[in-house]
């Protein structure tokens, strides 16, 4: 009989909470370059770097996850959803406030739970879902977005934060026997052939503009942009392999809650890269942060 795959959850939450500190980093930097680089030139030079890495150690620790990798569809498909998730949350940046834009995708861990309970029977207790309303509050304190700003962009981080939750399931529930370096390196095979795909319609099409984040030319490579895509390369690394491991060694509404977490490293973020200091109020609103996380290992 097949032995069923018991869960780790000091593993899951150490790693979660390093891919996000990881990722927030490589989207601020995209937020900061996103005049620079076009998006397709970012998906398709920064996977170029992580994938032939991936592919080593794969060849070196794993062959026989190379030869033989395990739900290969499913793996596809998740990859796909990703990328498509990235693509919302990076095309809505330019119309929409950082705060408004963050505030909106960090929904996701109510998406979370919702299909984790819909779709895989994972038990909620009340007390998963106060955790996850005090994750949600301290987001909303920390970035106190004006509803007068929303519009219909802000429907792009949504989708990307149903896109996420629906992938993490599909991590959980059909890809937990993968090499999560396989998963990886099929994300980061799907940013190169989306991104590829991308730029060779518009330049066919002649849909190219002067500038743009979406339809303008990609910029030329000198060292400063070589280590800007360097650093992206490594966030996305950290980012897809610890997701994977995460998510397979951990109940996704659990997991979720600690991707919360992203908005506070964000705050560090901007306190390095911007030098804002955190008010009375942010602070506060990562307590609850930390607070919904305690609560959640608890249920």
């Amino acid at each position: 009989m097949h032995k069923t795959r018991s869960d780790n959850l000091p593993l899951a939450i150490s790693v979660i909470l390093l891919s996000v500190l990881g990722l927030s980093l490589g989207d601020a930097l995209i937020k900061f370059t996103s005049g620079e680089f076009v998006i397709w030139q970012i998906f398709v030079i920064r996977s170029l770097i992580v994938l032939p890495l991936l592919l080593a150690y794969l060849a070196w620790r794993a062959p026989s996850a190379l030869r033989h990798p395990p739900a290969l569809g499913w793996t596809t498909l998740r990859s796909l959803m990703m990328v498509a998730m990235w693509i919302a949350y990076y095309l809505a940046l330019p119309h929409l406030d950082i705060a408004v834009a963050a505030a909106a995708y960090y929904t996701l861990p109510i998406f979370i739970t919702l299909f984790s309970a819909l779709l895989i029977g994972d038990p909620i207790r009340p007390l998963g879902w106060v955790a996850v309303a005090l994750g949600f509050a301290g987001v909303m304190l920390i970035l106190r977005p004006r509803a007068g700003d929303f519009n219909i962009f802000a429907l792009l981080p949504l989708l990307s934060a149903v896109l996420y939750a629906l992938a993490m399931i599909l991590t959980r529930t059909k890809c937990r026997a993968a090499h999560p370096f396989i998963l990886a390196a099929s994300l980061n095979a799907g940013f190169i052939l989306v991104g590829v795909v991308a730029a060779l319609g518009i330049a066919i099409l002649g849909l190219g503009q002067p500038t743009g984040f979406m339809l303008g030319p990609w910029s030329p490579m000198g060292q400063a942009e070589w280590l800007s895509m360097a650093i992206l390369a490594a966030a996305i690394l950290l980012g897809s392999v610890g997701a994977a491991i995460a998510y397979q060694n951990a109940p996704p509404a659990t997991v979720g809650v600690f991707d919360f977490a992203y908005v506070g490293f964000a705050v560090v973020w901007g306190a390095v890269l911007l030098s804002e200091i955190p008010d009375a109020v942010t602070l506060g609103g990562i307590a609850l942060i930390v607070v919904a996380g305690i609560l959640s290992l608890r249920q």
